[in-house]
């Protein structure tokens, strides 16, 4: 008996190690969880503005995700939106307790949509399409609510791929000439070309479909970086694929198109074209660009409807010469072909230029500065943006100009400490910005106590126009040292980002997970010397330009939470002492705008832009291939503006080129954009009017 009790004590003591064994294994995160824990405690330890985990968060990074899942609202249900919504305010407690079942069940109902999907499309595609009845599409999907049924959804997808056979049809009925496709003369509708469109759509869906289902950790990531941008829009997590591009994209060591591109809905939204890249030099593509398509030189356009950014980059870069072509969706409708060369960086055209420009009437001369972001050789280089601007300051000064633009339009920042010294070449002395993280406050001043360059001063900005950027229009306008012109308001980010590798935060007991990514976050904010805010509201133009871009979702109030605009103590500063009269530049501006033909024909594209967006899209053949040509005209009349016919343009000597053909050549180029600039013309007129 005693045997017997010592055999069943020793078994239930087996059991009991074997049961806590289990335990411990269970207890034990995955890889997801360490990514998780990693990512949560450096947003909460470092992040400028830290979140507390809690339903509100919850809410946000629900918001972000379903957005990334669903974009279009062409999948889910409004059924199955209700059964996500029961974790609305448990994604928190699902972080904290290492759960997964939303995500569980966000894929499950996914995957199951995908299937009644591929269904649909299958039975849909097999019959032809007709092009003549006054049908529309919402393609907005802010406009449109989730599908109620399953037959609203079908009535959705018909449509949709009716607009995609459409403008497939009218891309292979489009003859190229030049290198470039033109609108198909013949409108007599072609059978044969629809078959061919529509088995193009239904190949087309079948390997967007494919993407989707096979899309289980990239949804996973997604969620990753839903948590860390609830925080702010510019606080980001990379993947380590995604991290290794942007690294290879910073330092350009592979050649490629030259634009920062990022997942927009089911396709890819140009970010920003890189200065001196071949997109930058051919002027095409811009930012805001939709890509839908991308093909290898003649070869067949792959659709990238639903394809990770990771995948399009493979497909944007290639050799050295070839030829990549995009087929993108402008902001107002219109759908290009952009044929681009693959070439690396000219690095000569991402730094500073000046030119002089001259009134043929009154031999005024003035003088033009051109700065595509505030670059600064961090590795032991000499080269500057600050001391560029300095030598070509210096340089236009010994021309004798009149006053100078400094163009900052579609610069989006870069080296602080450049845009400080640049600040301090139009100031004797004073502060120039302030520095706040969550704990500590700095002022960074003009560190010279010269002046460089005492006389009038326009600075130019747009929408893109950020950072950097911002602190040194918004400084200049602060002490009444510079009137700024051009769009109403810059891009509004008054944030500053670092990276944090998540691999050196957990031990070496979870090497086996390695690499795990890394996490961009917020960590400073930017304000100006009168204690306000650059973050969110950006800098107000002094004199506002018609611009088209200002009706478009561009800058920090467009983005997802976004930190908000405050202000703190203001700093001691003494105001320019010769401030130009603002009211009456203003109102002569504004009257030469008025009758200006090229400015007419800018606030027409703008009106022409905001009824568009009020607009469904027709799938209507002839409507279609009218609004194609009106947008066409429309978008040829704008790269042809009449600028300031008086303006005549010449480079420095130090720039001329001149035993360099392409170097020469490429001058001559800009010094003709700039001479057709209106907004380069109007800036010369309100020096003039400073001057006075």
């Amino acid at each position: 008996m005693k045997k017997q009790l010592n055999r069943i004590l020793i078994l239930l003591l087996v059991v009991l190690i074997a049961g806590s064994a289990y335990t411990q294994a269970l207890q034990k995160p995955g890889k997801e969880q360490v990514i998780s824990d990693a990512l949560l405690n450096s947003l909460e330890t470092w992040h400028y503005s830290p979140q507390k985990l809690d339903d509100k968060l919850s809410q946000r990074v629900f918001d972000l995700y379903l957005k990334s899942l669903d974009p279009n609202k062409r999948f889910l249900l409004k059924s199955d939106m209700e059964q996500l919504k029961q974790f609305q305010n448990r994604i928190d407690d699902e972080l904290r307790q290492g759960t997964h079942q939303f995500l569980t069940l966000s894929n499950v109902l996914l995957k199951r949509r995908i299937a009644d999907i591929q269904g649909i499309t299958n039975e849909i595609l097999k019959q032809p399409f007709s092009f003549t009845g006054d049908e529309t599409l919402e393609v907005d999907p802010d406009k449109r609510e989730f599908c109620t049924s399953l037959g609203e959804l079908k009535d959705l997808w018909r449509k949709t791929l009716k607009y995609q056979t459409l403008m497939r049809y009218i891309d292979l009925a489009s003859p190229e000439e030049h290198g470039k496709k033109q609108l198909p003369a013949n409108r007599a509708f072609q059978p044969e070309l629809e078959a061919q469109a529509r088995e193009y759509v239904a190949k087309s869906q079948k390997r967007a479909f494919d993407r989707l289902l096979d899309d289980t950790e990239e949804r996973d990531n997604r969620f990753l970086d839903a948590v860390a941008t609830s925080f702010d829009p510019h606080t980001s997590y990379f993947p380590p694929q995604t991290k290794a591009n942007f690294d290879i994209q910073m330092s350009g060591t592979l050649e490629g198109i030259g634009a920062v591109l990022q997942e927009d809905g089911e396709y890819i939204k140009v970010v920003e074209v890189v200065p001196g890249s071949p997109a930058w030099r051919q002027k095409g593509l811009k930012a805001n660009d939709l890509i839908l398509k991308v093909a290898q030189g003649d070869n067949e356009p792959v659709d990238i409807t639903y394809m990770p950014v990771d995948d399009v980059v493979k497909l944007v870069r290639g050799k050295k010469g070839t030829e990549v072509r995009l087929t993108v969706k402008k902001p107002n409708g219109q759908i290009t072909v952009i044929p681009l060369i693959r070439e690396v960086v000219v690095i000569e055209d991402t730094y500073a230029k000046s030119a002089v420009l001259t009134d043929s009437k009154t031999k005024q001369k003035f003088g033009y500065i051109s700065l595509p972001s505030f670059y600064h050789d961090f590795n032991g280089g000499s080269r500057s943006s600050a001391e560029d601007v300095r030598r070509q300051v210096e340089q236009l000064k010994k021309e004798k100009v009149a006053g100078i633009i400094l163009d900052l339009r579609n610069n989006g920042g870069g080296a602080l400490d450049d845009a400080v010294k640049m600040s301090g070449l139009f100031i004797k002395s004073g502060p120039v910005v302030q520095v706040k993280d969550k704990n500590n406050r700095q002022v960074l001043k003009d560190p010279d106590s010269g002046v460089v360059y005492s006389g009038p001063l326009v600075v130019l900005v747009n929408s893109f126009s950020a950072s950097a950027s911002e602190i040194l229009a918004a400084a200049l306008q602060d002490y009444g040292r510079a009137v700024i012109v051009g769009g109403p308001t810059s891009f509004g980010k008054g944030t500053v980002q670092t990276f944090v590798d998540l691999d050196r935060l957990v031990s070496n007991d979870y090497a086996a997970f390695k690499p795990l990514g890394s996490l961009k976050l917020t960590v400073q904010k930017f304000y100006r010397i009168t204690g306000a805010s650059t973050q969110f509201k950006g800098v107000t133009a002094d004199i506002p330009l018609p611009d088209p871009q200002s009706v478009l979702k561009v800058g920090e109030k467009h983005l997802d939470y976004p930190l908000p605009w405050d202000t703190i103590k203001g700093t001691s500063y003494r105001k320019w002492p010769k401030a130009p009269d603002l009211k009456s530049l203003k109102q002569n501006s504004a009257a030469r705008v008025k009758n200006d033909p090229g400015f007419k024909l800018i606030a027409d594209n703008i009106a022409n832009l905001k009824e568009q967006q009020q607009n469904p899209q027709s799938l209507k053949l002839g409507k279609v291939l009218d609004e194609q040509a009106a947008l066409r005209a429309e978008s040829d009349k704008l790269k042809n503006l009449p600028g300031e016919k008086d303006l005549k343009v010449n480079g420095l000597r130090s720039q001329s080129g001149e035993n360099d053909p392409d170097a020469s050549q490429r001058a001559k180029e800009w010094h003709s954009q700039i001479a057709a600039d209106v907004y380069v013309g109007e800036s010369v007129n309100i020096l003039k009017d400073m001057r006075k």
